[in-house]
């Protein structure tokens, strides 16, 4: 699975931004998409995630209510809608896909085989 992500930007606080991650090389049928993202100086962290079939979503507690993870079938693109940005939430996030696709683990680092390049979010305040 190749993955290419996209959409990052520079925003100010109060802003929104939708990144798009389009997947190729074989059908994401019982994969799971996740974005993850990496801070300056800080772990990759997730952020949300979706399973392909049946479109179950997950997401971590200090993006709920702001993100929105999404897919497009049709167009093999899974999406994060992000409203409300904070400074925090600032960093690179990456799109990653999980061949195993249990809802409970797609929090997990470890749980994804294939990963995107990174696109730069820059939130300002």
């Amino acid at each position: 699975v190749q993955l290419q992500a996209s959409g990052g930007g520079l925003v100010q606080a109060g802003g929104s931004l939708r990144l798009s991650c389009a997947a190729s090389g074989r059908t994401l049928s019982g994969y799971g998409l996740g974005w993850f993202r990496q801070a300056p100086g800080k772990e990759r962290e997730f952020v949300a995630a979706i399973r392909w079939s049946g479109g179950a979503t997950v997401y971590a507690d200090s993006v709920k209510g702001r993100f929105t993870i999404s897919r497009d079938n049709a167009k093999n693109t899974v999406y994060l809608q992000m409203n409300s940005l904070e400074p925090e939430d600032t960093a690179v996030y990456y799109c990653a896909a999980a061949p195993r696709v249990i809802l409970s683990s797609l929090g997990l680092l470890s749980s994804y085989a294939y990963w995107g390049q990174g696109t730069l979010v820059t939130v300002s305040s």
